[in-house]
């Protein structure tokens, strides 16, 4: 049996949660003050994710660059390599919010999508 203890991101509290885990599965999480705390606690030990933010070049836009992000969260050891995916892309004017910018990033059958509008110049 081990335990981790976490700190919730669930909502604004920041709860500090313990989960307690025999044989690689969740026994009990301890420390939240709401349903989201437990769920998070539980996926966080079993399969964290997270979104990914970042920014790629525009060509032709009145700005340099453009936000983009991941459409949805991403297995936490992918990261690097969906960073290491859109550092060379470059892409040209005009940019809508929601454009997919690459579509399956690093395998994860996630699109990296724009987070910004970015007019042509």
């Amino acid at each position: 049996m081990s335990t981790r203890e976490l700190t919730c991101i669930g909502c604004p509290l920041g709860c500090s949660l313990s989960v307690t885990l025999e044989n690689g599965e969740v026994t009990s999480v301890t420390g939240n003050t709401c349903p989201r705390g437990d769920a998070y606690a539980r996926k966080e030990v079993t399969n964290p994710t997270r979104i990914v933010t970042s920014t790629v070049h525009v060509k032709n836009g009145v700005s340099a660059m453009v936000n983009v992000k991941t459409a949805s969260d991403i297995p936490k050891d992918k990261i690097f390599d969906c960073i290491a995916a859109i550092k060379d892309i470059v892409v040209t004017a005009p940019v809508a919010i929601g454009d997919v910018i690459l579509t399956n990033v690093a395998g994860t059958g996630v699109d990296i999508i724009a987070a910004k509008n970015i007019a042509a110049s």
